[in-house]
């Protein structure tokens, strides 16, 4: 698994970025989150994601 920085928008002498989060595809099947909206939560080094309530896929 990998957090890549991606150049989002460049303005003026000012870059802005944005991250990806790369997931394997044999854990995305297993959560059966693929196609829902996420949130996430950042805590002591570690970054929790799930999908939000009240939320339909949008496969």
């Amino acid at each position: 698994m990998r957090i890549q920085k991606q150049l989002s928008n460049k303005m003026k002498n000012k870059n802005y970025y944005k991250y990806a989060l790369v997931i394997p595809s044999q854990c995305v099947k297993e959560s059966n989150l693929e196609g829902y909206e996420l949130e996430a939560e950042a805590n002591d080094g570690e970054i929790k994601i799930r999908k939000k309530k009240n939320n339909k896929s949008v496969k």
